[in-house]
């Protein structure tokens, strides 16, 4: 449980000897589960990771998701020189609101399949390892406030945009998960009002959203795309694409851009006359883009509301969610590990 880490000279008597825990003493598993990649760790207590592994998501259904876990799980354990039961808690990351009651994961749309019945339980008993489920934006907020852009803030929001559109909310230390762990899911946010974007809109204004009228369909990087097509880009189009073009100055991309940025504002200051964010930080994958955004962002949020929190790039990038279940894991494994250690003494 703890280890020699240095000695101190007193002024009278002997040497003494300090020491820490061992961080070796036990480790833990983050996975980050996304629609294109699989990213996973093995950390010790002390947060350091020992072994990672970043892997395309090559899964065509749930099933084939769940067992890519499992066995890129076994050869970062394999490559850290650990056993199986030296890995004490694992934790994993994914779009969607896990359901306790029923051990499944609802509304992950852009992982088909991934809401099957025994996926989870087929994840469990492949690691054979305690395991527990959280929403990625939430991970990824608690792992910008462990290690990135929001230390120290007393209330925080991550939005976690790219192919779809999350939000983790985190006061004091503290993620909030509401009454159901769907706290956060602002991609369903119907558009109303005078914007034409809403559920009862039959046509496809430019740059707007599907009928479906879910925000996440207006504010994602697919609404990046889609939006630049509308305004005359042609050819293969990703949003890295568009956002590149943007810093090179192709107007259509610009005027996308700006569109995006003008949508994130509208989203900022929705939700802070509701939650009075000290910081609001944008990641996920056009939060790399953060650059393009802020200034546009800004500029929108001071004409639309006095409420303005500050609106910064996350520190973390990729690794937000993979960090923040590091973390999270960490505050099971290190009280489990004393425990467990402790009674067999």
């Amino acid at each position: 449980m703890v280890r020699e880490a240095g000695t101190v000279a007193p002024d009278r008597g002997r040497i003494a000897v300090l020491y820490e825990a061992d961080p070796r003493a036990g480790y833990v598993l983050g996975v980050d589960i996304g629609r294109g990649w699989l990213r996973l760790a093995v950390a010790d207590l002390a947060g350091t990771v020992v072994a990672r592994a970043d892997v395309r998501n090559r899964g065509r259904s749930g099933g084939a998701v769940a067992r890519a876990v499992v066995q890129t799980a076994a050869e970062v354990t394999a490559e850290a020189g650990l056993r199986r039961e030296d890995v004490v808690e694992a934790v994993v990351g994914t779009p969607g609101v896990f359901d306790e009651l029923t051990d499944r994961v609802r509304y992950a749309g852009n992982l088909p399949g991934w809401g099957r019945s025994g996926l989870i339980a087929a994840m469990r008993q492949g690691l054979g390892i305690p395991l527990t489920v959280h929403n990625d934006a939430n991970l990824a907020a608690l792992g910008e406030y462990a290690a990135g852009a929001a230390v120290g803030s007393r209330l925080f929001l991550y939005l976690l945009i790219g192919t779809g559109l999350g939000m983790g909310v985190v006061a004091d230390g503290e993620l909030f998960r509401g009454a159901h762990g769907a706290a956060g899911e602002i991609g369903f946010l119907p558009l109303l009002g005078s914007t034409g974007l809403g559920p009862e809109s039959q046509e496809q204004p430019q740059g707007g959203a599907p009928r479906r009228g879910m925000l996440e369909s207006a504010v994602s990087g697919e609404a990046v795309v889609r939006t630049a097509r509308e305004l005359g880009m042609t050819g293969p189009l990703t949003a890295k694409r568009v956002f590149d073009q943007a810093r090179a100055g192709a107007p259509a991309a610009v005027a996308a851009v700006r569109q995006e940025a003008r949508r994130l504002a509208h989203v900022v200051a929705a939700v802070s006359s509701v939650l009075d964010p000290d910081l609001v930080v944008l990641g996920g994958g056009l939060g790399h883009s953060a650059d393009l955004l802020l200034g546009p962002v800004e500029e929108t949020l001071h004409r639309l509301t006095p409420l303005r929190p500050r609106v910064a790039a996350s520190d973390l990038g990729d690794d937000a969610v993979l960090l923040g279940a590091i973390a999270t894991a960490l505050r099971t494994a290190r009280p489990l590990v004393f425990d467990q250690r402790t009674g067999e003494t």
